[in-house]
């Protein structure tokens, strides 16, 4: 049986672009619980490693985020975990993502209240964090030095990305669209999780998740600004071996 959404809880939850969720919706109800239990975990958890771990060690140089990449590379079962863990989840929460965008209803000229254009501010990350991210992981695994046999030669090819304008801008603009869809999914997902009940729950959390959005933009911006300060480093499988073999300052 469906349960009556209440006029209060209606108008506030489209303040904030999410909207209010009903019982009893059969498959939809299930596949949208998963879409926005995929993108905290395990999606959210990759993100955050990948930017306040992996990436922030670029911060201390080459040979720190060579040994982080050599790390990664060496877990058990790698593979398994890539595709189960992180690329199987990813594509299921962007694919639902577009789906529901298609579905989305929001008009932004005619009715440009605050929810509306966090739910369009939220579907267009999205989208850009995606295209980010299958561009991202093209260049970095399947071009070039190949990164599981020469981690060494991470940090240059980086740079060498960076070294384009156009490449740089997209960059920039996929971290800052990744950390906000992560940091206002949160946000999204304790609001319709009954996490945070009621309006001045829900507006203490979105300065929480304002701060996240902050915090992990800060170090991705911080790992970029390395990368481009940092003189050329070697992509080649010699110069690769010697940054590996260096100790990390």
């Amino acid at each position: 049986m469906a349960t009556a959404v209440s006029p209060n809880l209606k108008k506030e939850k489209e303040r904030y672009g999410v909207a209010p969720l009903r019982a009893g919706q059969g498959h939809e109800f299930f596949w949208r619980r998963l879409h926005s239990l995929s993108g905290i975990i395990p999606v959210g958890a990759f993100l955050l490693e990948h930017i306040l771990v992996s990436n922030a060690t670029a911060i201390n140089g080459a040979t720190a985020y060579a040994h982080q990449v050599r790390f990664l590379g060496s877990l058990p079962f790698v593979l398994g975990l890539e595709l189960f863990g992180i690329w199987l989840p990813i594509l299921f929460h962007a694919g639902y993502g577009f789906y529901i965008w298609y579905r989305g209803q929001q008009n932004l000229i005619n009715y440009p209240w605050l929810g509306n254009w966090m739910y369009t501010l939220q579907r267009w990350t999205g989208g850009i964090a995606f295209a980010y991210i299958i561009w991202h992981t093209y260049t970095m695994r399947f071009t070039g030095v190949d990164l599981h046999d020469h981690p060494g030669a991470s940090f240059g090819k980086v740079q060498l990305e960076l070294m384009n304008p156009g490449f740089f801008a997209f960059y920039v603009i996929g971290l800052v669209s990744a950390s906000w869809h992560f940091a206002y999914g949160i946000w999204l997902f304790a609001a319709k999780w009954g996490i945070t009940i009621g309006e001045r729950a829900r507006q203490r959390f979105l300065y929480i998740c304002l701060a996240l959005f902050l915090l992990l933009s800060g170090v991705g911006l911080a790992s970029i600004t390395k990368f481009r300060s940092t003189p050329q480093q070697p992509t080649d499988a010699a110069g690769a071996a010697q940054i590996e073999q260096a100790q990390p300052k």
